[in-house]
């Protein structure tokens, strides 16, 4: 699936409804993930980091599907909206993880012009996304007073499962449902595209 992506301008009403469907379904997640996140803490030494990639899964896993710009914040947005609804224990901060985590997605798509939807590039985004919401902790003061070796463990561990889960495994996923045909119908098939399958 190294697939070369001419991206049309602009999202389409149909583009935009899409990605809402998939925000959905992936706050309904976040919100189930929160306890999963919990039951792995006591495990030390940011261990719950490792699974702390979930969330960034919607930027890009709606980013695979659609290829489109700005995507990958809109979904974020949305999941995290959907999960703030639903009484996410981080409350309305978790509109502000969405934001920026949809927006470090995006610059990697960007950086791309849009134009790659390779494993690589997701895991790239999927950094972004990491990246953005370690900017978010520090300035809340989670991660300020940590010693050197926890702060290592703890950005690292987000790292790893970052690009683990909303890299590796959103581009497998997508890449499943490219095989089935879903996809087919948002967005043109291009000969890329069945090269991808073999």
């Amino acid at each position: 699936m190294n697939i070369a992506v001419k991206a049309s301008k602009g999202l389409k009403l149909t583009d935009i409804l899409v990605t809402i469907v998939i925000a959905v379904v992936f706050g309904l997640v976040y919100k189930i993930w929160g306890p999963a996140y919990d039951l792995v803490k006591p495990l030390g030494l940011n261990a719950e980091q490792l699974v702390y990639g979930m969330w960034f899964m919607a930027g890009t896993f709606a980013y695979l599907i659609i290829r489109k710009p700005g995507v990958a914040i809109l979904a974020e947005v949305a999941a995290a909206t959907v999960s703030a609804f639903l009484g996410s224990e981080w409350g309305m901060s978790t509109l502000y993880y969405g934001l920026l985590q949809g927006l470090g997605a995006e610059l990697f798509f960007a950086v791309f012009l849009y134009r790659n939807a390779n494993l690589w590039v997701t895991s790239l985004a999927a950094a972004g996304s990491a990246i953005a919401s370690l900017i978010l902790d520090f300035s809340y003061g989670y991660i300020d007073q940590l010693s050197t070796w926890n702060y290592v463990l703890y950005v690292g561990f987000r790292m790893i499962g970052s690009i683990v889960i909303a890299g590796v495994f959103a581009f497998y996923l997508a890449k499943a449902l490219e095989v089935t045909g879903v996809t087919r119908t948002l967005r043109p098939a291009t000969e890329q595209d069945y090269k991808g399958l073999d």
